[in-house]
């Protein structure tokens, strides 16, 4: 936190947490977690290398979603989706730089229905869009109305190490694959003063029980470049157990050409070795999160907190490491479009459980406000999850949905490729098939390494799923004229055409 919020911050959270008028602090907190650019890299999640006991140790006191998707595998796509409990087709951002307020102003986000119900909201880190690493000490693109409170602090790997971090593109990290081995420990990087700065305010709310709060913590880590401190976080993961991904070719064969689209040429850079680089540099910025979310966790336990606050630990979407020979984000296959759900809810879910049902980022408004007893907007587009955290089984809408875009340039139209996902299969239209389709039987496939789409055994299958899938898309769309620029065709296919 810089000198300027440190002085103004303790004022500020004396006049909203100690605010008269909304003295009910016996409604639930929510301690909201989220990463950047995380997988399911996570030993709760069965990934055998990877060290996280924190976010383990989270998995164990509430439900673990093992099939929990993202609507948009893009970050201010995906974030603005979540935030709103809309579809992207809904809230019209569709790419980064933008925010709702931009295109549905008048919607209510999930902060902000919070704040209007008395609590105090406030924001660490990323939770909107930021252009990562360069907006990082500031409020990228954020929406005040979802604050009281917003810190934004910068450590070294911002303010000190750009010149030291590796980057196949020299002087470009965001987008692209970059990495370096700090030699500065914990509390001089930005996710460490993020964890330091929310137990700061997790102590001050403790103090004040005037009001419960709505905190919101927003990891960058593990988000190009994957920078963390060399020790131990490099240490854990010797560049001999780091896995190179195989048969991309025969992986490729069978696919779509849009099924490619998000294949960066410079990953024609990339040898074994540097890609063994990569994964331990990946892999070592998750355990410098997940120790990150530790002693924010920490500090909510040793303040007693813990025990009328629900926790939510998530992703913003999934993330490739050279499966099907990409790497990072934008594409539709498991390893970008999955993401980490983890729900902690004291008295309603059960501990240590897994739910298997197939769920939705959109989903999380409409469950935290269920949980919490907070009016939801009659617009919202997920279904509460509150019944899945009473008893696993519960399957209720039974599948997810993810889309990008592709062209959009002057030789290719833009067009949109969807992807439904239901406990069995994974299938994927790209402009309504007119582009392409895949098929995957994740009970024999989880790799998604056979399309089986072309498969005359599976034509029954295929066309089930594709008017299922078609369904699934018209429910993305606002039922009012909120957004009427979504209907045009350029925002979207028409999927009810012959």
């Amino acid at each position: 936190m810089n000198t300027l919020s440190r002085l103004a911050a303790p004022l500020l959270l004396s006049l909203v947490c100690g605010s008269a008028w909304a003295a009910d602090a016996s409604r639930p907190n929510v301690l909201f977690l989220i990463s950047d650019d995380l997988n399911n890299m996570l030993g709760c999640y069965g990934d055998p290398l990877a060290r996280t006991p924190n976010i383990d140790r989270l998995a164990a006191r509430g439900v673990t979603f093992e099939r929990a998707y993202c609507q948009f595998p893009l970050c201010g796509p995906s974030r603005n989706s979540m935030l709103t409990g809309l579809y992207p087709n809904s809230t019209g951002i569709l790419r980064n730089a933008e925010i709702f307020r931009q295109t549905i102003p008048s919607h209510v986000s999930l902060p902000q229905a919070f704040r209007q119900q008395g609590y105090f909201a406030a924001r660490i880190g990323k939770l909107y869009h930021y252009n990562v690493p360069k907006s990082i000490g500031t409020n990228g693109h954020d929406d005040p109305g979802s604050w009281e409170l917003e810190l934004n602090p910068a450590g070294c790997d911002r303010m000190e190490e750009e010149p030291h971090i590796f980057s196949l593109t020299p002087g470009q990290f965001g987008g692209t694959l970059s990495w370096y081995a700090s030699p500065k420990s914990d509390e001089y990087h930005t996710d460490g003063m993020l964890a330091a700065d929310a137990a700061w305010v997790l102590e001050r709310c403790a103090k004040q029980k005037h009001r419960p709060f709505f905190l919101a913590v927003g990891f960058y880590r593990p988000h190009t470049p994957y920078v963390a401190p060399e020790d131990p976080y490099f240490g854990y993961y010797p560049l001999s157990k780091m896995r190179v991904v195989e048969g991309v070719a025969e992986d490729q064969a069978d696919l779509p050409p849009p099924a490619l689209g998000s294949y960066k040429r410079e990953q024609d850079k990339l040898t074994d070795d540097l890609r063994r680089q990569v994964l331990q540099a990946y892999y070592a910025s998750i355990s410098f999160m997940d120790a990150q979310v530790g002693h924010v966790v920490d500090a909510l336990d040793r303040l007693g907190l813990a025990d009328n606050t629900i926790i939510v630990f998530t992703s913003d979407h999934g993330y490739h490491m050279g499966e099907h020979g990409l790497w990072q984000k934008m594409s539709v296959f498991e390893e970008s479009a999955r993401v980490p759900l983890l729900i902690v809810a004291p008295g309603v879910a059960k501990q240590a459980t897994v739910a298997k049902a197939p769920v939705g980022h959109v989903d999380l408004y409409p469950t935290l406000t269920e949980l919490c007893g907070v009016p939801a907007p009659d617009s919202l587009q997920g279904q509460s999850l509150v019944p899945m955290l009473k008893d696993v089984s519960v399957t209720d809408r039974g599948w997810a949905l993810s889309q990008v875009t592709r062209g959009g340039t002057a030789r290719v139209p833009r067009f949109f490729g969807y992807s439904l996902r239901t406990p069995q299969w994974r299938y994927t239209e790209w402009d309504e098939g007119r582009e392409g389709r895949e098929l995957y039987d994740h009970r024999t496939d989880p790799g998604e390494l056979t399309n089986l789409a072309d498969d005359p055994a599976h034509a029954q299958t295929i066309e089930q799923l594709a008017a299922q899938l078609h369904a699934a898309v018209q429910t993305t769309f606002p039922l009012s004229g909120e957004t009427p620029a979504l209907r045009e065709g350029v925002w979207a296919p028409n999927l009810t055409d012959p």
